[in-house]
Order: structure tokens, then sequence, then C-alpha cells
């Protein structure tokens, strides 16, 4: 189990979450603190959007879930904005800031495993000046010492 700098035990644990209609379900193995991103960019303030990144190696969709997803992509095209074709619930998807991880949405984890969310803001507006300015990058690469991504 690691501490975090603010006193906050961390320990990883396996989340479970999914969408509105119960089609999609996916797990996540990720602290029990998390640093999660607001993003103010068109599509995330739309939705309200608040999410966590984690490597996608962490995460793993329930057999079954790829058929009831489609896909939006827009810009870049980086972005792999996922959800429930049937509910229309974006539980999780590929951000533009982390290619190689998954964003997984705070309010589709099931409650009773997240124990802290620390809220980061992301300038979406300005896309590239906060993605320098901010280390959202680090929140995907698996590390020795995983509390780095904490402080």
């Amino acid at each position: 189990m690691e501490t975090n700098s603010a006193g906050i035990e961390n320990e990883s644990v396996l989340h479970h979450g999914g969408c509105h209609c119960r089609r999609v379900r996916w797990q996540v193995q990720a602290p029990a603190s998390v640093v999660a991103w607001k993003c103010n960019c068109s599509d995330c303030s739309m939705r309200g959007n608040i999410h966590f990144v984690v490597p996608s190696t962490c995460f793993s969709l329930a057999k079954g879930s790829e058929q009831c997803l489609t896909t939006y992509t827009f810009g870049t095209h980086t972005a792999k904005h996922s959800f429930c074709k049937f509910c229309g619930i974006t539980s999780f998807y590929i951000p533009r800031s982390n290619p190689d991880g998954i964003a997984v949405t705070v309010k589709c984890v099931d409650p009773g495993t997240l124990k802290h969310v620390e809220i980061r803001q992301f300038n979406g507006t300005k896309w590239e000046d906060s993605f320098v300015q901010s280390s959202i990058a680090s929140f995907s690469k698996i590390e020795s010492d995983s509390s780095d991504n904490l402080n």
C-alpha cells in the first residue's frame, strides 16, 4: 500500500463500472484515491465529464460489452469516445491526452471502491497549452512509483 503526499493511503483496488443500462460493463485496476480531470473542451463540457486516466493494460471490457458500443471522434480523431449505443452513456474512452490509456468516467464507477477523488482542471479550449502544463500524460504510464501521479 502506498501513501500519497497528502498522507492518504493509496491501495490499488479492482473497480467495476459501466453504463446506465448495464449492457456495457468493465473493470479497472486503479488506486482507491484518484486524480480526476474536469475538462472544458466542447465535448467534455457538454457531457459534464470528469474522468481519471489509467494505463490501458489496467482496463478490461466485460465479455459481450463491445457489441453494445459505438464510437465518436472529432477534431484530430485521436480521442475515441466510446459510448453505449442503447443508453448513450460514455463510461470510458480513449483520450487525446493519453492515447495509450483509458479515461474512466468517475460517475460510472460502481459505488464502494473509490475513497477519494481529487479533481484537477484541464483547459480543453486551449488543449495544447494545458497538455504541456499539466501532468496528465503521465497517468497512462505504468511507473514503479505510481504515487507520483498524486503529487
